[in-house]
């Protein structure tokens, strides 16, 4: 066994503003990409990629809500860079539904996880099991310093935190959580699918748990497939907590066990219509 991996210290303090300009965006059928946008707190680049709504480019007085997905590289149909070669058809999804106006239309931002990094990027603590972990609090950082404002300057957005959204899974929907309780003025609107509860001896549940004051504004939704057995432990261990903290199921909570879902993009990509129904109904 080598040395444990040092998680990388950043002191630089918070601006807002990307630390450069990002590459000029490249179209991607309806999408706009921005490749390998740098950040002052992190030290991986990362592609964005943003769809905006139907009607975005003629109704030129409308802002709309923004929804933040992580692992980027899996959410969009017309960004076909999926690892697995399996995407969430989120922008197709979306688009239907705004069409139908089952949902608000929605500007999605698509943020492409760092590869072998992610690990750390989307976990909140060091987790000694792993030898990884512990720059969640920077890529909030980076998401609400940098990203966000630069959204909000070049996109017609609502910027308040009921109209903006975070979606994950897996290690994103934890790191969805955390950066919904640590930064619930930016962030009001969270999807927590298939969440790994168990990071860290379920470091997540404790902070819930143990926290002081009133709970933070926010819209929950949780889901978890029933063959993904230690995510169904924790996600049902999770809703629970959520309630005794003051949440309340089908009001700012909605907690969903889909019958045969798996721990895959496709089981996720199933469900996102459903999730952007509750978080942003039409």
């Amino acid at each position: 066994m080598g040395a444990p991996r040092a998680t990388p210290e950043f002191t630089t303090p918070v601006h807002s503003g990307l630390l450069q300009a990002p590459p000029a965006a490249k179209p991607v059928g309806g999408l706009m990409h921005y490749e390998a946008v740098a950040s002052r707190f992190l030290p991986q680049p990362h592609d964005v990629v943003v769809c905006t709504p139907p009607g975005y480019e003629h109704d030129t007085e409308r802002r709309y809500p923004v929804v933040y997905l992580h692992d980027g590289q899996n959410v969009f149909d017309e960004y076909p860079m999926a690892p697995f070669g399996v995407q969430w058809g989120v922008d197709t999804t979306a688009r239907a539904l705004a069409h139908a106006q089952a949902i608000e239309p929605l500007i999605l931002v698509a943020v492409g996880n760092a590869g072998r990094e992610r690990i750390d990027e989307y976990t909140p603590t060091r987790d000694a099991g792993h030898d990884a972990g512990g720059l969640a609090d920077r890529y909030g950082q980076m998401l609400t310093y940098e990203l966000k404002p630069f959204i909000d300057r070049h996109y017609r957005t609502k910027r308040d935190a009921a109209n903006t959204g975070l979606v994950g899974s897996s290690l994103g929907g934890l790191l969805t959580l955390h950066l919904g309780l640590t930064h619930p003025a930016v962030f009001g609107k969270l999807a927590l699918m298939s969440p790994s509860v168990w990071w860290d001896d379920r470091w997540i549940v404790r902070q819930l748990v143990t926290g002081v004051g009133g709970r933070p504004d926010l819209t929950i939704w949780l889901d978890v497939g029933t063959h993904e057995t230690r995510m169904l432990r924790g996600s049902r261990l999770l809703v629970r907590v959520l309630q005794r903290r003051g949440w309340r199921l089908g009001e700012d909570l909605e907690y969903e066990e889909v019958e045969g879902g798996l721990h895959d993009e496709r089981s996720w990509g199933l469900r996102i219509g459903r999730v952007l129904r509750f978080l942003f109904p039409g």
